[in-house]
């Protein structure tokens, strides 16, 4: 039986993932499999991310516990963010978006100060 190059290479996938059941290689190659099929669908399948904007709030010394928060642009979403506890002993608290999902807040301590350098930055995309 005479093989084409395509169809090969899909029974060696195929041989790979059925000797990989049980591992993280299966998952992978899952994966790709997906990121094929994606790539075979053409532009219409991959949504875009628009106006992509990075937002930061600069390091600033604040009580423990007290929250930083940065805003996005009006008209504008978070993809994600993350802080920063700052201090010879600082302690990042919590890393997560505002409610309403325009924003990222940041919270830390500091065992051997009343006070903790926190920063705070989010990324911003179009609605």
């Amino acid at each position: 039986m005479l093989w084409n190059k395509r169809a090969l290479g899909a029974a060696l996938a195929t041989v790979a993932v059925a000797l990989a059941v049980g591992t993280g290689v299966a998952a992978q190659a899952g994966a790709e499999e997906r990121a094929g099929a994606e790539q075979q669908a053409g532009p219409a399948a991959v949504r875009a991310v628009d106006g992509i904007q990075l937002v930061t709030l600069p390091n600033a010394n604040v009580p423990n516990f007290q929250r930083r928060t940065v805003l996005c642009p009006s008209g504008k979403r978070a993809l994600g963010g993350g802080a920063e506890a700052r201090g010879n002993d600082a302690t990042l608290v919590g890393s997560f978006p505002t409610d309403d999902g325009r924003g990222w807040i940041g919270l830390g301590r500091q065992g051997a100060s009343s006070s903790v350098g926190i920063s705070v930055f989010v990324i911003c995309a179009n609605a």
